[in-house]
């Protein structure tokens, strides 16, 4: 971790990172972050080491920047090392592979409190320990910003089996999910609806105002919790493809089914009570896979089936599907909210 946040002056009991030493803000951090199990080498050096006996890495990275990915308003500082992890866990369970390390690079404004900055690495521990046991944070970035910014790169070990790809789909595969689906855009429209002022800024959420089944769509929306697990165990029963649903089952699932050069037949009765939210809510993070027929493991629900590819990539209740929808960091939060 290469800047040092320059020194301001007097401390006191929850300093800002601009009046600490970048060493003490490492320290804050890494105190409470754990050790990888892969881990050869942590923090400390100019790298880390992470053993790979598989000869293999599976590698991915994602950004969470303040305003387009999340708000102060809304989320916590542990919401969002939570988040962070969770996100980044899921793109690596989507190739089949065990998480093992995570790298994180923060990007913060100096007014940006110690305890803030704790809270996150809490997060990320916690995630870690729930979703990926053995992964952690071996290292990473710290540098100065006036714009909050969560850059995570998370590594895998295959384990010996090649990585599930999303372009392995075959016609009569089985179309399967592992996870929940639309419950984190049911919590983004929550935020939006309820917890907003008169001008539209985002305003802190006030417990009175949930109702019925709010705190779990919440924190479906601001923790999310992939079936992390269940990655490598698709990938030994034979899953012909996979991917994380982040951007909208829809939406990924036309990725999955171009990649594949197949169309994908969805079912709407097995998406739950709102269809419509199910294909085109956004960060969801469950897992979309394809299995011969007969081979669906335990954990996966069956949602539809694999057929010869036709004019369109996906289909629902054997319609070709125009819908859009989906999450996108260009659109307005607004939109994506529905």
């Amino acid at each position: 971790m290469s800047w040092a946040f320059a020194y301001a002056g007097g401390m006191h009991e929850d300093p800002t990172v601009g009046e600490l030493s970048e060493g003490e803000i490492l320290r804050r951090i890494l105190a409470r972050t754990g050790r990888a199990g892969a881990s050869l080498v942590g923090p400390g050096d100019d790298a880390a080491v992470v053993a790979a006996p598989s000869g293999s890495v599976v590698a991915t990275t994602d950004t969470l920047i303040h305003g387009p990915d999340f708000r102060l308003a809304w989320s916590s500082g542990y919401d969002l090392g939570w988040k962070s992890a969770a996100v980044n866990l899921a793109d690596v369970a989507a190739m089949g592979a065990r998480p093992t390390a995570l790298l994180v690079a923060l990007a913060m404004p100096n007014d940006t409190r110690a305890s803030f900055v704790e809270a996150l690495a809490d997060g990320l521990r916690d995630a870690c320990e729930a979703l990926a046991p053995g992964c952690a944070v071996v290292g990473g970035d710290l540098t100065a910003s006036d714009v909050l910014t969560i850059a995570v790169t998370a590594l895998g070990d295959l384990e010996g089996r090649a990585p599930v790809l999303r372009s392995g789909a075959r016609a009569g595969d089985v179309v399967a999910i592992a996870g929940e689906l639309g419950r984190a855009a049911r919590g983004l429209q929550v935020l939006f609806t309820r917890f907003r002022d008169a001008d539209g800024a985002p305003v802190p959420v006030d417990p009175a105002l949930l109702r019925d089944g709010d705190t779990g769509v919440l924190e479906a929306q601001l923790r999310p919790a992939p079936p992390i697990g269940l990655g490598p165990f698709a990938a030994r029963a034979g899953a012909t493809a996979m991917m994380d649903v982040s951007d909208g089952l829809a939406l990924d699932a036309r990725r999955m089914a171009d990649a594949s050069a197949v169309t994908i037949a969805i079912d709407s009765a097995d998406l739950g009570d709102d269809p419509r939210i199910a294909l085109e809510g956004g960060e969801d993070h469950a897992l979309l896979a394809t299995f011969p027929a007969g081979a669906l493991p335990p954990g996966f629900r069956p949602i539809g089936r694999v057929m010869p590819r036709d004019e369109a990539s996906v289909h629902v209740d054997g319609v070709p599907y125009l819908g859009a929808g989906g999450w996108d960091p260009y659109r307005d939060w607004d939109a994506a909210a529905g």
